[in-house]
C-alpha cells in the first residue's frame, strides 16, 4: 500500500509546490525549464529521504525516482536550446556561451541516474548513487546557475 500512497502524495505535493515556486514567471520556455528542474529536485528528495532514513528504503520507488531524474536530464538540452530569459530565471547566460559543456554536464547526470534506475538494489547503492547525482547537479549549478 505504501508503494502507491507515497508516489500519489509526492505528486500532489509537486503540483502544489510548482504553483507557488514559479509565481511571476512570464516566459513559458523558462517556466518549462523551471518545472523540469523542480521535478528533478523532488525526485532527488525522495532518494535523500531514503538515505537519511526518513522514509523506508524501497528499491522500486528509488529506481523510479532515478528514472524520473534521467528523463528530465535527457530533456535539458532541448529545454535550453533557445536563449530564453525571464527576470525570475536563475539560469546564467554562460549556458549559451559554453553550451557544449552545459550539455556534457546534463549528460553526466543522465548517465548516473539512468544507470541507477536499472541497477539499484541496496541502500548502499542508493547512498553512492545519490552522491553521484548530487555531484552532477552541483557541477552544473556551480557553473550555470545564479
Amino acid at each position: 500500500m505504501t508503494r502507491f500512497i507515497l508516489p500519489i502524495t509526492l505528486s500532489a505535493l509537486c503540483v502544489s509546490t510548482l504553483a507557488v515556486a514559479h509565481t511571476g514567471v512570464q516566459n513559458p520556455a523558462v517556466l518549462a525549464r523551471m518545472e523540469s528542474m523542480k521535478v528533478t529536485q523532488d525526485s532527488t528528495k525522495v532518494l535523500g529521504a531514503m538515505v537519511k532514513g526518513d522514509v523506508t528504503f524501497d528499491a522500486v520507488i528509488a529506481r523510479a525516482a532515478a528514472e524520473t531524474i534521467a528523463k528530465e536530464a535527457a530533456r535539458t538540452k532541448s529545454l535550453f536550446e533557445g536563449q530564453e530569459t525571464d527576470p525570475k530565471s536563475e539560469a546564467l547566460p554562460t549556458i549559451w556561451k559554453d553550451f557544449d559543456d552545459f550539455n556534457a554536464k546534463s549528460r553526466d547526470l543522465y548517465a548516473v541516474a539512468a544507470a541507477l534506475s536499472v541497477s539499484l538494489e541496496t541502500e548502499e547503492e542508493l547512498r553512492i548513487g545519490l552522491g553521484q547525482i548530487g555531484g552532477a547537479c552541483k557541477a552544473c549549478h556551480e557553473a550555470y546557475r545564479e
